[in-house]
């Protein structure tokens, strides 16, 4: 079964502005792009090194419960200029219904701009399991053991 996100348009959102959409046959993410509030779409929004924003998309989803969206970077803006997530991936809740952002930071060496209508990230679905809890007196015993950071080889 394919999923069916439901997306919204903030009244600002500039419409000619394209939804989430997938590159190629194969690609795991949509990419989605930034939707800048009117009075800096010409300018668009700097992001100086190490400083993080979040670049508005002008849209609100209602995704399918038992799903999330995941927010991720986009490899070639990380490479080519230190575009990245601080959090990534980024979560959306199936019961969240507030405006779409994309938290950036700027890792590079030189400010970046963002301009309206640019791939700033991609949205990955997935399916979401809901565990249980339950307090136990012990733990089962594993190869591994409690072994922590970098307890399995090197690095």
């Amino acid at each position: 079964m394919t999923p069916v996100l439901l997306v919204l348009r903030d009244d600002d959102a500039d419409r000619s502005v394209p939804l989430p959409a997938y590159e190629t046959a194969g690609a795991a993410g949509a990419d989605i792009r930034a939707n800048l509030p009117p009075d800096i779409r010409t300018e668009g929004m700097t992001l100086a090194p190490m400083q993080r924003r979040i670049v508005p998309t002008g849209l609100r989803v209602e995704i399918p419960q038992g799903f999330e969206m995941q927010i991720r970077p986009r490899s070639g803006l990380a490479l080519k200029h230190g575009i990245t997530l601080p959090n990534t991936p980024g979560t959306i809740d199936s019961d969240y219904r507030g405006p779409l952002g994309v938290l950036l930071v700027n890792l590079g060496t030189e400010p970046y701009l963002i301009r309206h209508g640019d791939r700033i990230a991609q949205v990955v679905v997935a399916p979401v399991v809901q565990a249980r809890f339950d307090l136990a007196e012990a733990l089962g015993d594993t190869a591994r053991g409690a072994g922590g950071f970098g307890s399995t080889g090197r690095g």
